[in-house]
Protein backbone atom coordinates (compact mmCIF):
# COMPACT_ATOMS: atom_id res chain seq x y z
CA UNK A 1 0.00 0.00 0.00
CA UNK A 2 1.88 3.43 -0.65
CA UNK A 3 1.79 6.74 1.04
CA UNK A 4 -0.81 8.26 -0.41
CA UNK A 5 -3.49 5.10 -0.39
CA UNK A 6 -2.71 5.31 3.29
CA UNK A 7 -3.44 8.81 3.89
CA UNK A 8 -6.37 8.68 1.80
CA UNK A 9 -8.15 6.42 4.04
CA UNK A 10 -7.42 7.92 7.47
CA UNK A 11 -8.99 11.29 6.11
CA UNK A 12 -11.81 9.14 5.14
CA UNK A 13 -11.88 7.49 8.21
CA UNK A 14 -11.75 10.80 9.98
CA UNK A 15 -14.52 12.11 7.83
CA UNK A 16 -16.87 9.42 8.53
CA UNK A 17 -15.58 9.70 12.62
CA UNK A 18 -16.81 13.69 12.30
CA UNK A 19 -20.08 13.02 10.78
CA UNK A 20 -21.26 10.64 13.48
CA UNK A 21 -19.90 12.80 16.10
CA UNK A 22 -21.98 15.99 14.40
CA UNK A 23 -25.26 13.88 14.01
CA UNK A 24 -25.05 12.38 17.27
CA UNK A 25 -24.34 16.25 18.78
CA UNK A 26 -26.79 18.23 16.81
CA UNK A 27 -30.02 18.54 18.26
CA UNK A 28 -32.98 17.50 17.00
CA UNK A 29 -35.45 19.82 15.04
CA UNK A 30 -38.45 21.41 18.07
CA UNK A 31 -41.17 20.31 17.90
CA UNK A 32 -43.80 23.50 17.33
CA UNK A 33 -45.44 24.19 19.94
CA UNK A 34 -49.65 22.83 19.99
CA UNK A 35 -52.11 25.40 18.83
CA UNK A 36 -54.27 26.36 21.58
CA UNK A 37 -57.20 24.59 22.72
CA UNK A 38 -60.74 25.84 22.55
CA UNK A 39 -61.75 27.06 25.72
CA UNK A 40 -65.52 26.37 27.05
CA UNK A 41 -65.85 28.40 30.13
CA UNK A 42 -68.69 26.81 32.75
CA UNK A 43 -70.48 27.84 35.40
CA UNK A 44 -71.01 31.51 34.18
CA UNK A 45 -73.84 33.18 33.51
CA UNK A 46 -72.32 35.69 31.01
CA UNK A 47 -73.20 36.05 27.11
CA UNK A 48 -72.07 38.29 23.81
CA UNK A 49 -68.64 39.28 25.79
CA UNK A 50 -64.82 39.00 25.32
CA UNK A 51 -62.47 37.86 27.15
CA UNK A 52 -59.10 39.55 27.84
CA UNK A 53 -55.99 39.32 30.62
CA UNK A 54 -54.79 42.14 33.04
CA UNK A 55 -51.33 41.08 35.03
CA UNK A 56 -51.83 37.30 35.84
CA UNK A 57 -55.32 37.55 35.92
CA UNK A 58 -57.64 36.65 32.81
CA UNK A 59 -61.22 38.10 32.86
CA UNK A 60 -64.37 37.31 31.11
CA UNK A 61 -67.46 39.53 30.56
CA UNK A 62 -71.12 39.10 29.34
CA UNK A 63 -74.25 40.47 29.35
CA UNK A 64 -76.67 38.38 32.31
CA UNK A 65 -80.51 36.13 32.34
CA UNK A 66 -80.26 35.01 35.22
CA UNK A 67 -82.64 38.06 36.58
CA UNK A 68 -85.47 36.98 34.37
CA UNK A 69 -84.27 39.24 31.04
CA UNK A 70 -86.10 38.09 28.32
CA UNK A 71 -85.51 39.22 24.28
CA UNK A 72 -88.30 41.98 22.84
CA UNK A 73 -90.06 40.78 26.01
CA UNK A 74 -90.92 43.46 28.99
CA UNK A 75 -88.46 42.12 31.80
CA UNK A 76 -85.61 43.07 34.17
CA UNK A 77 -82.79 43.74 32.93
CA UNK A 78 -79.59 41.77 34.21
CA UNK A 79 -76.61 44.19 33.97
CA UNK A 80 -73.24 43.39 32.17
CA UNK A 81 -71.18 40.80 34.34
CA UNK A 82 -67.26 39.97 35.11
CA UNK A 83 -65.86 36.92 36.59
CA UNK A 84 -62.20 36.41 36.47
CA UNK A 85 -59.37 33.20 36.75
CA UNK A 86 -56.05 32.39 37.02
CA UNK A 87 -56.52 30.36 33.78
CA UNK A 88 -58.28 30.89 30.76
CA UNK A 89 -59.64 26.97 31.43
CA UNK A 90 -61.22 28.67 34.91
CA UNK A 91 -62.46 27.93 37.65
CA UNK A 92 -64.26 31.12 37.14
CA UNK A 93 -65.65 33.57 39.98
CA UNK A 94 -69.16 34.52 40.53
CA UNK A 95 -70.03 37.41 38.05
CA UNK A 96 -69.85 41.03 39.73
CA UNK A 97 -71.26 43.74 37.62
CA UNK A 98 -69.59 46.30 36.22
CA UNK A 99 -71.65 48.84 36.73
CA UNK A 100 -75.09 48.74 38.71
CA UNK A 101 -78.10 48.54 37.15
CA UNK A 102 -79.37 52.08 38.85
CA UNK A 103 -76.80 53.56 37.68
CA UNK A 104 -77.79 56.88 35.73
CA UNK A 105 -77.83 58.26 32.49
CA UNK A 106 -76.79 61.87 32.52
CA UNK A 107 -78.48 63.06 29.65
CA UNK A 108 -82.02 61.65 30.33
CA UNK A 109 -81.65 60.79 33.88
CA UNK A 110 -82.81 57.73 33.71
CA UNK A 111 -81.59 55.17 35.11
CA UNK A 112 -79.87 52.06 32.90
CA UNK A 113 -82.26 49.26 34.49
CA UNK A 114 -84.82 51.33 32.80
CA UNK A 115 -83.05 52.21 29.32
CA UNK A 116 -81.75 48.42 28.70
CA UNK A 117 -85.38 46.74 29.90
CA UNK A 118 -87.99 49.24 28.22
CA UNK A 119 -91.70 48.16 27.91
CA UNK A 120 -90.11 46.72 24.69
CA UNK A 121 -87.37 44.50 26.15
CA UNK A 122 -85.02 45.75 23.94
CA UNK A 123 -82.08 45.46 25.95
CA UNK A 124 -78.08 46.35 26.50
CA UNK A 125 -75.66 43.85 25.26
CA UNK A 126 -71.96 43.79 23.77
CA UNK A 127 -69.60 44.54 26.45
CA UNK A 128 -66.43 45.33 25.16
CA UNK A 129 -63.62 46.28 28.09
CA UNK A 130 -60.22 47.39 26.87
CA UNK A 131 -57.21 49.18 27.79
CA UNK A 132 -56.06 52.64 26.43
CA UNK A 133 -52.09 53.00 26.11
CA UNK A 134 -52.40 55.68 29.09
CA UNK A 135 -53.55 52.45 31.19
CA UNK A 136 -57.42 53.44 31.65
CA UNK A 137 -60.01 50.87 31.29
CA UNK A 138 -62.84 51.77 28.86
CA UNK A 139 -66.37 49.86 28.50
CA UNK A 140 -68.40 50.34 25.17
CA UNK A 141 -71.86 48.62 25.24
CA UNK A 142 -74.86 49.12 23.12
CA UNK A 143 -78.69 49.93 23.63
CA UNK A 144 -80.64 49.27 20.93
CA UNK A 145 -83.34 51.69 22.37
CA UNK A 146 -81.75 54.61 21.59
CA UNK A 147 -81.25 54.25 18.58
CA UNK A 148 -85.61 54.36 18.17
CA UNK A 149 -86.05 56.66 20.81
CA UNK A 150 -82.96 59.50 19.69
CA UNK A 151 -82.30 58.33 16.53
CA UNK A 152 -79.01 59.10 16.83
CA UNK A 153 -76.81 55.64 17.65
CA UNK A 154 -76.85 53.22 20.19
CA UNK A 155 -73.62 53.06 21.76
CA UNK A 156 -71.92 54.14 25.02
CA UNK A 157 -68.85 54.61 26.97
CA UNK A 158 -67.77 54.56 30.23
CA UNK A 159 -64.46 54.81 31.73
CA UNK A 160 -63.35 52.28 34.59
CA UNK A 161 -61.18 52.01 37.91
CA UNK A 162 -59.86 48.97 36.60
CA UNK A 163 -59.99 45.65 34.03
CA UNK A 164 -63.37 44.42 36.47
CA UNK A 165 -65.22 47.63 37.29
CA UNK A 166 -66.30 49.58 38.49
CA UNK A 167 -67.37 51.39 35.71
CA UNK A 168 -69.72 55.10 34.98
CA UNK A 169 -70.11 58.08 37.14
CA UNK A 170 -71.17 56.59 39.97
CA UNK A 171 -67.78 55.00 40.30
CA UNK A 172 -66.03 58.17 40.83
CA UNK A 173 -62.59 58.42 41.62
CA UNK A 174 -59.77 57.84 39.61
CA UNK A 175 -61.44 57.09 36.29
CA UNK A 176 -65.08 56.84 36.52
CA UNK A 177 -66.91 59.23 34.15
CA UNK A 178 -70.50 58.24 31.58
CA UNK A 179 -70.16 59.17 27.79
CA UNK A 180 -72.71 59.37 25.21
CA UNK A 181 -69.87 59.69 21.76
CA UNK A 182 -70.50 61.21 19.08
CA UNK A 183 -69.89 59.33 15.75
CA UNK A 184 -70.40 59.54 12.03
CA UNK A 185 -69.61 56.54 10.23
CA UNK A 186 -71.46 54.96 13.18
CA UNK A 187 -74.15 57.40 13.71
CA UNK A 188 -77.24 55.49 13.38
CA UNK A 189 -75.99 52.21 14.05
CA UNK A 190 -78.00 50.69 16.79
CA UNK A 191 -76.49 46.71 16.22
CA UNK A 192 -73.56 44.46 17.74
CA UNK A 193 -70.30 46.09 17.24
CA UNK A 194 -66.29 45.18 18.09
CA UNK A 195 -64.13 47.87 20.08
CA UNK A 196 -60.95 47.07 18.20
CA UNK A 197 -57.66 48.12 19.20
CA UNK A 198 -54.75 48.93 16.53
CA UNK A 199 -50.96 47.83 17.43
CA UNK A 200 -49.94 52.09 17.28
CA UNK A 201 -52.05 53.13 20.19
CA UNK A 202 -55.66 53.99 18.63
CA UNK A 203 -58.81 51.90 18.07
CA UNK A 204 -61.55 52.29 15.54
CA UNK A 205 -65.25 50.65 16.37
CA UNK A 206 -67.21 48.42 13.73
CA UNK A 207 -70.53 48.49 14.13
CA UNK A 208 -73.52 47.37 12.53
CA UNK A 209 -77.21 48.23 11.29
CA UNK A 210 -79.68 46.16 9.62
CA UNK A 211 -76.90 43.79 8.54
CA UNK A 212 -74.24 46.40 6.98
CA UNK A 213 -71.18 46.74 8.75
CA UNK A 214 -69.07 50.40 8.89
CA UNK A 215 -65.93 51.01 10.72
CA UNK A 216 -64.78 54.66 12.29
CA UNK A 217 -61.27 55.27 14.07
CA UNK A 218 -61.42 56.88 17.76
CA UNK A 219 -59.58 59.96 19.16
CA UNK A 220 -56.87 59.80 21.59
CA UNK A 221 -59.50 58.64 24.29
CA UNK A 222 -61.33 56.59 22.49
CA UNK A 223 -64.45 57.89 23.56
CA UNK A 224 -65.54 60.11 20.03
CA UNK A 225 -65.56 59.03 16.36
CA UNK A 226 -62.88 60.83 14.24
CA UNK A 227 -64.63 60.69 11.11
CA UNK A 228 -62.09 58.63 9.82
CA UNK A 229 -63.93 55.26 8.04
CA UNK A 230 -66.01 53.39 6.03
CA UNK A 231 -69.58 52.18 5.28
CA UNK A 232 -70.95 49.27 3.65
CA UNK A 233 -67.94 46.91 4.73
CA UNK A 234 -66.87 44.26 2.13
CA UNK A 235 -70.93 45.12 0.62
CA UNK A 236 -71.56 42.48 3.22
CA UNK A 237 -75.41 42.36 4.37
CA UNK A 238 -77.41 40.65 6.96
CA UNK A 239 -74.28 39.98 9.10
CA UNK A 240 -73.90 40.87 12.52
CA UNK A 241 -71.37 39.64 16.09
CA UNK A 242 -68.55 41.27 14.10
CA UNK A 243 -64.90 40.98 15.53
CA UNK A 244 -62.02 41.78 14.00
CA UNK A 245 -57.47 41.81 14.86
CA UNK A 246 -54.17 41.93 12.94
CA UNK A 247 -52.79 38.73 11.84
CA UNK A 248 -49.02 39.61 12.87
CA UNK A 249 -47.71 36.99 10.28
CA UNK A 250 -49.06 39.19 7.36
CA UNK A 251 -49.97 41.95 8.86
CA UNK A 252 -53.19 41.71 7.25
CA UNK A 253 -56.52 42.83 9.09
CA UNK A 254 -59.06 40.03 9.35
CA UNK A 255 -62.67 40.36 10.36
CA UNK A 256 -65.01 38.01 11.15
CA UNK A 257 -68.85 37.84 11.78
CA UNK A 258 -72.05 36.12 11.91
CA UNK A 259 -74.97 35.55 9.25
CA UNK A 260 -78.11 37.32 10.89
CA UNK A 261 -79.85 35.37 12.76
CA UNK A 262 -81.15 36.25 16.92
CA UNK A 263 -80.34 33.46 19.20
CA UNK A 264 -80.36 31.04 16.53
CA UNK A 265 -78.24 27.65 16.89
CA UNK A 266 -75.81 26.93 14.20
CA UNK A 267 -74.90 30.12 12.50
CA UNK A 268 -72.98 30.26 9.72
CA UNK A 269 -69.79 32.74 10.83
CA UNK A 270 -67.99 34.10 7.77
CA UNK A 271 -64.63 36.71 7.24
CA UNK A 272 -62.99 39.51 5.21
CA UNK A 273 -59.54 40.88 5.16
CA UNK A 274 -58.12 44.42 4.93
CA UNK A 275 -54.77 46.31 4.50
CA UNK A 276 -55.87 48.46 6.97
CA UNK A 277 -58.34 48.43 10.19
CA UNK A 278 -60.58 51.01 8.47
CA UNK A 279 -60.14 49.25 4.92
CA UNK A 280 -60.83 48.66 2.10
CA UNK A 281 -62.27 45.04 3.42
CA UNK A 282 -63.01 42.08 0.75
CA UNK A 283 -64.87 39.30 1.12
CA UNK A 284 -64.92 36.26 -1.41
CA UNK A 285 -67.73 36.06 -3.57
CA UNK A 286 -69.59 33.24 -5.12
CA UNK A 287 -70.61 32.34 -8.56
CA UNK A 288 -73.32 30.05 -9.87
CA UNK A 289 -77.29 30.64 -10.82
CA UNK A 290 -79.19 31.54 -7.28
CA UNK A 291 -75.29 31.04 -5.38
CA UNK A 292 -75.60 31.92 -1.50
CA UNK A 293 -73.99 35.06 -0.88
CA UNK A 294 -71.86 32.90 2.07
CA UNK A 295 -70.93 30.22 -0.38
CA UNK A 296 -67.09 31.53 -0.22
CA UNK A 297 -67.31 33.57 2.55
CA UNK A 298 -68.57 31.47 5.30
CA UNK A 299 -65.84 29.27 7.03
CA UNK A 300 -67.75 27.21 9.67
CA UNK A 301 -71.40 26.67 11.40
CA UNK A 302 -70.78 28.79 14.45
CA UNK A 303 -69.76 24.84 16.38
CA UNK A 304 -73.66 25.02 16.60
CA UNK A 305 -74.14 28.56 18.15
CA UNK A 306 -73.30 31.77 16.71
CA UNK A 307 -70.10 33.82 16.59
CA UNK A 308 -70.13 37.16 18.64
CA UNK A 309 -67.13 38.94 18.92
CA UNK A 310 -63.36 38.46 18.88
CA UNK A 311 -60.92 38.84 21.69
CA UNK A 312 -56.98 38.73 21.84
CA UNK A 313 -55.69 36.67 25.12
CA UNK A 314 -51.90 36.16 25.50
CA UNK A 315 -51.51 37.50 21.40
CA UNK A 316 -53.97 34.78 20.04
CA UNK A 317 -57.27 35.41 18.30
CA UNK A 318 -60.26 33.84 20.09
CA UNK A 319 -63.59 33.55 18.42
CA UNK A 320 -66.21 34.00 20.66
CA UNK A 321 -69.15 31.60 20.00
CA UNK A 322 -72.58 31.95 21.97
CA UNK A 323 -74.18 28.00 22.25
CA UNK A 324 -77.33 29.49 22.19
CA UNK A 325 -80.23 27.62 23.57
CA UNK A 326 -83.02 28.80 20.89
CA UNK A 327 -85.45 30.84 23.75
CA UNK A 328 -85.84 34.77 24.93
CA UNK A 329 -84.00 33.84 28.27
CA UNK A 330 -80.44 32.31 27.64
CA UNK A 331 -79.55 32.10 31.13
CA UNK A 332 -77.88 28.53 30.76
CA UNK A 333 -76.77 29.02 27.11
CA UNK A 334 -72.83 27.90 26.79
CA UNK A 335 -69.80 29.45 25.34
CA UNK A 336 -66.91 28.50 23.44
CA UNK A 337 -63.54 30.52 23.00
CA UNK A 338 -61.86 29.09 19.75
CA UNK A 339 -58.70 30.51 18.61
CA UNK A 340 -58.25 31.40 15.23
CA UNK A 341 -55.79 30.03 12.09
CA UNK A 342 -55.53 32.80 9.40
CA UNK A 343 -53.69 30.98 6.55
CA UNK A 344 -53.64 33.34 3.41
CA UNK A 345 -54.98 31.32 0.49
CA UNK A 346 -55.30 31.64 -3.56
CA UNK A 347 -57.87 30.96 -5.83
CA UNK A 348 -60.89 33.10 -6.89
CA UNK A 349 -64.74 32.22 -7.66
CA UNK A 350 -64.91 30.25 -11.00
CA UNK A 351 -61.17 28.91 -11.20
CA UNK A 352 -62.32 25.55 -11.17
CA UNK A 353 -60.39 24.98 -8.16
CA UNK A 354 -60.59 23.45 -4.86
CA UNK A 355 -61.57 26.62 -2.13
CA UNK A 356 -60.25 26.16 1.15
CA UNK A 357 -61.22 29.46 3.47
CA UNK A 358 -57.68 30.48 4.93
CA UNK A 359 -59.70 31.12 8.34
CA UNK A 360 -60.37 27.81 10.92
CA UNK A 361 -61.20 27.59 14.06
CA UNK A 362 -61.99 24.41 16.83
CA UNK A 363 -65.30 23.49 17.90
Amino acid sequence: MTTKTRIRGMIAALLLTLTALTASTTPAPAEPDPPPATISPAGVDLHDGMAYKDGGTYYLVGSMYGCGYQWYVPSPWCGFGVSTATSLDGPWSTPTLLFPANEIDPYSGKTFASLCATVNGHGCFNPRMAERPDGVWVLWFNQPDSRVSTTTHAYWIMGCNGPAGPCGNSAGIPNGSTHKPTLHQCNGENGDFALVPDPAGGAAIICSYGGTLAAERLDKWWANGTGQGATALAGLADVEGVGAWRDTATGTWVMTYSEKCGYCTGTPTGYATAPTLTGPWTAPGNLGWSAPAGGRRDFSLGCGGQARTVSIVDGVPYQGIDLWIGQRNETSAGLLLSPLTYTPTTGAAGDGKVWRPPLSLTC
